[in-house]
C-alpha cells in the first residue's frame, strides 16, 4: 500500500518558541517514532511549514493572531531539532497560512492509497489540511494521529478530532 505521511508545522515557534506548548513539547519524541515507521517501511514523507514575512501583524492572521510567528529566516521558523535531519531529505511545503492546496495536488499526483497527518496545531493547521484533502480526494482514507498532534489547548485539540470524524476523517488516539 502507498502512504504518504504529513508532518504539520513541527517548528519551533510552535513547539517551545513564540506559540509554543508542554503539550507540543510532550508529542516531539512519538512524532519522531512515527516518522521513522514511515521511513521504515519505505513510505513517503512530506512536511509543511508555516511560513510569514516580516508584514505578518498586517495581514488578517496577524490581525486576529497579534502573535510573530514562523517568520521565514528566523530560528522559530525553523523546525525543531530532532525532526531537521528528517527533513533535510524530504519535500517542505512552505505555506502562508493554514492549510495547503499544493498538499492536496500532490498528493493526487501521487496516488496514494492512506495519507496520515500529524503535528500542530491539530485545531488549526492539522484539521485545515484534513479538510482540504478531504475535499479534493474524497475516497482517499485520510488518517490523524492524535497521540503525535496537539492543539493550542487540550479542550481544542479534542474539539478538532471530534469534527474531524464527523467529516470521515479517521483519528487513530
Amino acid at each position: 500500500m502507498k502512504e504518504l505521511l504529513v508532518v504539520i508545522d513541527m517548528q519551533k515557534d510552535f513547539v517551545d518558541g513564540a506559540l509554543g506548548t508542554k503539550e507540543a513539547v510532550e508529542i516531539v519524541p512519538k512524532v519522531v517514532k512515527k516518522i521513522k515507521e514511515f521511513e521504515e517501511n519505505s513510505q513517503d514523507l512530506i512536511f509543511t511549514k508555516d511560513t510569514h514575512t516580516e508584514e505578518y501583524l498586517d495581514t488578517q492572521e496577524g490581525k486576529k493572531l497579534p502573535v510573530e510567528h514562523c517568520i521565514k529566516g528566523s530560528s522559530g521558523w525553523d523546525f525543531v531539532d530532532a525532526l531537521q535531519p528528517f527533513a533535510e531529505n524530504c519535500l517542505v511545503i512552505e505555506k502562508p497560512g493554514f492549510g495547503s492546496v499544493k498538499l492536496a495536488e500532490l498528493v493526487g499526483e501521487k496516488n496514494y492509497e492512506k495519507v496520515t497527518l500529524i503535528g500542530l496545531c491539530t485545531d488549526i493547521c492539522v484539521i485545515s489540511n484534513a479538510l482540504i484533502l478531504k475535499g479534493h480526494h474524497p475516497e482517499l482514507p485520510i488518517y490523524v494521529d492524535a497521540s503525535c498532534c496537539a492543539g493550542v489547548t487540550p479542550a481544542s485539540h479534542k474539539n478538532a478530532l471530534e469534527a474531524m470524524k464527523i467529516c470521515q476523517i479517521t483519528i487513530v488516539e
